[in-house]
């Protein structure tokens, strides 16, 4: 019987040792932590990484091609307020991310309330809208320095025709000029995203919120501005916060179409410093270049994340 009884409490215990571990396993917040570990890995490896050292980079004197290099502090960013390209390129920036933003959510906006509508062939030019934002931008900047060429650009050979100009307009070669003509590509880039995010966000305002406003006698204005926006303003906000950030760092567009050119007179951060670390070889000004706006992003981000969660939390 002694024996029997011993080896009951073995298998008891073993199954209790056994469902313990099935019951660690079953927990929600050790599974997601599990499921987060490929992500969090990804991140890491790709964004982390990366992000750290082209911080320390921009505090060394790293020289392209060179393996050694010192600690030189906060030097880099003191020379750039020497740089005059550098405050060009400040004030570019500045011009991209204003003159594109607001006109690409205000587009972005109405085309969503148009969409949001069901009409005919609707979900046809909803898909179609999205054809600026997924084409590889290297392409679509391809076709836009076709239309800006100073040779054979429609846009001057139409207004020729009409009359409107004597000769063909030297889009890329004036600072001004090739200014907005990058805001002007941007923009077109640009509004699908906010479209589509905002029409997502539509997608989710109570119907019955706004029959009943509309039954109350509220104008189209006075129900968008009671009803819809409140829903879907934290959508506004955040896609707001993505193209800012994105336009800021943009690349692509600017060296398909100027190359920061004429004369550095549109260089914008993310092109100079490819110039600065690619062409000049200066790694770690290049660093401080890329890294010199991230403090005021950061602190933008993190105010308006607060604010819409404060807003939620009512």
């Amino acid at each position: 019987m002694a024996v029997a009884q011993t080896s009951d409490s073995a298998g008891q215990s073993q199954i209790e040792i056994t469902g313990g571990r099935g019951s660690l396993f079953q927990r929600d917040g050790v599974l997601a932590w599990l499921f987060m570990i490929p992500g969090w890995s990804i991140l890491l490896l790709f964004m982390a990484y990366p992000f750290f050292l082209g911080i320390w980079l921009s505090l060394t004197d790293k020289m392209l091609g060179f393996k050694d290099y010192d600690y030189i502090g906060l030097q880099n960013y003191r020379d750039l307020w020497a740089d005059s390209i550098f405050q060009q390129t400040l004030k570019n920036t500045a011009i991209y991310g204003i003159g594109t933003v607001p006109f690409k959510l205000v587009l972005g906006l109405g085309l969503a309330l148009l969409l949001n509508r069901q009409f005919r062939f609707s979900r046809f030019f909803r898909a179609g809208l999205l054809l600026p934002w997924i084409v590889p931008t290297a392409l679509s900047s391809l076709a836009w320095l076709m239309l800006f060429s100073s040779v054979i650009s429609p846009i001057s050979l139409i207004l020729r025709q009409w009359g409107l100009i004597d000769q063909n307009i030297n889009f890329l070669g004036d600072p001004w000029n090739a200014r907005i003509s990058l805001c002007v590509a941007n923009i077109w880039r640009g509004i699908p995203f906010f479209a589509i995010s905002i029409l997502a966000g539509l997608q989710a305002v109570p119907t019955e919120l706004v029959e009943a406003a509309a039954l109350d006698g509220a104008s189209r204005w006075d129900r968008f501005r009671a009803v819809i926006f409140p829903v879907i303003k934290p959508i506004v906000l955040i896609t707001t916060l993505f193209s800012i950030i994105w336009t800021i760092s943009d690349f692509q567009l600017v060296y398909v179409l100027t190359k920061g050119g004429p004369a550095n007179e549109t260089h914008i951060l993310g092109t100079y410093a490819y110039q600065i670390g690619m062409n000049a070889t200066e790694i770690g000004q290049a660093a401080a270049i890329s890294l010199y706006l991230f403090p005021a992003l950061a602190l933008g981000a993190i105010l308006l994340l607060r604010s819409i969660r404060s807003e939620g939390a009512r």
